[in-house]
């Protein structure tokens, strides 16, 4: 067993410090990842710094309508609080999509953001893998990718991210609350993840010693709903997910949010399908040519082509059953 010391964070302020002093540091709240990656021996922090007590436990109403979650906020918590369920069900159905009920009960909402890729070949210590120990090698791109990107990837990674509520939040548009050693910023929640490119090590655009402590949710004059395509009902990470949103009014789109999971590298908000669906009518053939647009870009590999008309008709599904009842 690979020795630790732990530390119990005090204030948030605190908790930054410690972690930047400490390059060796790690934070933990819920622990359903990083603990599992210590198991493996993928993650070897030499101290923990733990945030779960900190005062970032409440959903927030503010004044400008927004929906302020705080970081510690347990997931099952979340799912099941009613403005979200009310404003916001493609968040609440993202997060009942996710992991089982006891690890829900226990993932907190920064710590969901920030999980790792569940690619083998980063979780087997025993494999090359660029993300987990740069410039050893992608073995995905011939070896097991059936489940991974076919958007974004690079040569040097093909990894996707495993989150159903990021996904959702790159779709709402909601904005990430960062506290680190200069003080706090806001960074939007669909450019929080990383493109892998050259340093695929990097999941996050965050800097060392960087805490998030509340993720902002904008209000929201639309229908949304979320979809999760797996090989099995339950307690499976995404082949294909999408978060959706739309306003319809005369029979025309108005206004529409699209991101799509398990795909790519990060949530993949899918801009130029929303783009060519705005103004236009909802149709189930507007919505086939506008998720087509945006999967023109798709390099698929050898056995994750399949991927394209996955995305394509769910996306189609989940447009067509928001717009019933609005026309």
């Amino acid at each position: 067993m690979r020795e630790f010391t732990y530390h119990e964070a005090a204030d948030v302020a605190g908790a930054v410090a410690t972690l930047t002093a400490d390059p060796d540091a790690a934070f933990i709240a819920g622990g359903t990842n990083l603990v599992d990656l210590m198991k493996l021996g993928v993650a070897t922090p030499g101290a923990l710094v733990d945030v779960a007590r900190l005062p970032l436990h409440d959903v927030t109403a503010l004044p400008d309508g927004s929906l302020r979650v705080g970081a510690t906020v347990r997931n099952s918590d979340l799912a099941a609080h009613p403005e979200v369920r009310r404003r916001y069900p493609v968040l609440s159905q993202a997060l009942l999509e996710g992991a089982s009920g006891q690890l829900r009960n226990m993932a907190t909402t920064g710590g969901n953001l920030l999980q790792r890729t569940r690619c083998r070949y980063f979780q087997d210590t025993g494999k090359a893998c660029n993300k987990r120990a740069p410039g050893t090698g992608c073995p995905a791109r011939e070896g097991d990718h059936r489940n991974l990107a076919i958007l974004g990837a690079s040569e040097a990674c093909v990894a996707t991210h495993p989150s159903d509520m990021a996904v959702a939040l790159a779709a709402l548009g909601a904005r990430v609350r960062v506290h680190g050693i200069d003080g706090e910023r806001e960074i939007p929640a669909d450019e929080l993840h990383r493109l892998p490119g050259d340093r695929p090590d990097q999941d996050t655009v965050l800097r060392r010693g960087d805490l998030i402590t509340a993720v902002d949710l904008p209000p929201l004059e639309m229908r949304s709903t979320y979809r999760k395509a797996r090989d099995r009902a339950s307690y499976a990470f995404a082949t294909g997910a999408v978060a959706a949103a739309i306003r319809i009014t005369d029979d025309t789109v108005e206004d529409v949010r699209l991101a799509w999971g398990a795909v790519a590298h990060r949530p993949w908000r899918a801009h130029l399908a929303e783009e060519a669906l705005r103004g236009g009518p909802a149709t189930r053939e507007a919505f086939l040519a506008a998720a087509d647009a945006e999967l023109a870009a798709a390099e698929p590999l050898r056995d994750n082509a399949y991927k394209i008309q996955l995305i394509r008709n769910l996306t189609a599904a989940v447009l067509g059953s928001l717009t019933e009842g609005q026309r």
